[in-house]
């Protein structure tokens, strides 16, 4: 079985590397396979030389890197890496490092095992697995270093996708979405920007797809480190779940 692992990049020059060792250095279990599959959606940096050079340096790893002219948003860049893909099972990863390579194993495994076709890794699961967020997190699952406007926009989005789908997510809004192919037969990626998110989690919803969430560890980064999700992102993303619901 072959897993293909998608990292839709922009302007991680500093971070794609290390990002990429991990990808590399991860063992998949029972003899499974992975492609790696960077989408460099357009970088105004040094982001597609540095991965250019990486792959030179690590021919054995055989990573497929295409490119996107100008930026076109994340959603775009997550369709033409689809395209691309040649797995059974397709993982979102992303460049900035905020999720641990090492838990794309945990998020594949129920697919792996036949026990679903679509899997979300969720922070919150995490977070109150291990009682660490804090007063506020106590009771929401909040990460004690995330921002809380980011967190709260994450709860809204996650509930009103249950809202209108009778879905009982955690968090939707997790990079971690990972699919059998099955699950993505006749489903189109619409939108380019971040709101490919919810609207790919509505549009399985929508056909039948239950999606099974397991927790994942994250590490949130700051504005100043390069976070480049908004309030902007977070109102179309409200407006993809009722379009699409």
């Amino acid at each position: 079985m072959l897993l293909s692992i998608v990292i839709p990049v922009f302007n991680e020059e500093k971070l794609i590397c290390k990002l990429l060792e991990k990808v590399i250095a991860l063992r998949l279990n029972g003899g499974m396979q992975k492609e790696i599959i960077v989408v460099d959606d357009g970088s105004s940096d040094a982001t597609y030389a540095v991965i250019k050079e990486f792959i030179a340096h690590h021919p054995e790893a055989k990573i497929h890197l295409l490119r996107h002219p100008a930026n076109r948003g994340k959603g775009a860049a997550v369709r033409t890496g689809f395209e691309a893909a040649k797995g059974e099972i397709l993982i979102i990863q992303d460049a900035d490092l905020e999720y641990d390579p090492e838990d794309i194993r945990e998020v594949i495994q129920p697919i792996v095992a036949g026990e679903s076709k679509v899997v979300y890794g969720s922070r919150i699961l995490r977070e109150k697995e291990l009682e660490r967020s804090g007063v506020c997190g106590l009771i929401t699952g909040k990460h004690p270093h995330s921002y809380l406007m980011a967190y709260l926009g994450g709860v809204a989005i996650t509930k009103w996708t249950n809202l209108l789908s009778g879905a009982h997510l955690t968090d939707e809004p997790t990079c971690y979405k990972c699919f059998h192919r099955d699950a993505l037969t006749g489903i189109h990626i619409e939108s380019d920007d971040f709101a490919w998110e919810p609207e790919i989690t509505m549009k399985v919803l929508r056909i039948g797809f239950h999606i099974r969430e397991v927790p994942v560890s994250y590490h949130p980064r700051k504005l100043s480190e390069g976070k480049k999700i908004n309030w902007q992102d977070g109102l179309k993303a409200l407006w993809a779940v009722w379009r699409y619901r």
